[in-house]
């Protein structure tokens, strides 16, 4: 049986960003014609299409497509969700975990929705200041809760590859909406994203 990858890219997007690949390539001074360097404008293409995907998604629609009336309205919790996403400043992966919390006014969603729109906002080109944002405003949206709360830790590669280079600096940015605003609830909260439980 022979293998078969089944992604689907756009070709005419595929084509021309293959295009400008290639030429980018040349200018850096390498042969792109040399046999490694054949299908890398093409790979890149694809690649870039992938790692944007988020472009292509609607965060509060993921919500709404599991979308539960209960009654419970305790702090609920999804951490170290894993975030690979692209700073827009050098087109250089960032890399971290987002730990999300919500207090329910009614409605809760499927857990693997909130990881969900993590892919949604982290799969473009970002900055971590607003991408933390952005998360909070989408579950905001959908579920109307009592409070939301959003912490993402992240590496960015952009400071350990060039510039500064610092290889063990992580930052840390947050947002907190409704009872997270208040002291003792967002205490609880970084508890609790601190704990190790299992």
């Amino acid at each position: 049986m022979s293998y078969k990858k089944t992604e689907q890219y756009d070709e005419q997007v595929t084509n021309a960003l293959a295009e400008s690949y290639k030429n980018a390539i040349g200018l850096l001074g390498e042969d792109t014609e040399r046999e490694g360097l054949l299908k890398t404008p093409e790979r890149m293409a694809k690649a870039m299409q992938y790692l944007t995907q988020g472009y292509q998604m609607n965060a509060v629609d993921i919500i709404n497509s599991a979308k539960f009336h209960e009654s419970v309205s305790e702090m609920i919790i999804v951490k170290d969700i894993e975030i690979y996403s692209m700073c827009e400043h050098h087109m250089l992966p960032f890399i971290g975990k987002a730990h999300i919390a919500y207090i329910p006014n009614g409605w809760i969603t499927g857990l693997s929705k909130i990881a969900r729109v993590v892919d949604v906002y982290s799969r473009r080109l970002q900055v971590q200041e607003r991408l933390t944002v952005q998360i909070m405003d989408a579950i905001r949206e959908a579920l109307n809760p009592i409070g939301v709360a959003v912490v993402i830790e992240a590496k960015h590669l952009c400071m350990m590859m060039r510039g500064v280079q610092k290889q063990n600096s992580v930052t840390t940015t947050s947002a907190f909406y409704g009872e997270f605003e208040k002291d003792t609830t967002r205490s609880e909260f970084v508890k609790l994203i601190s704990a190790n439980l299992s």
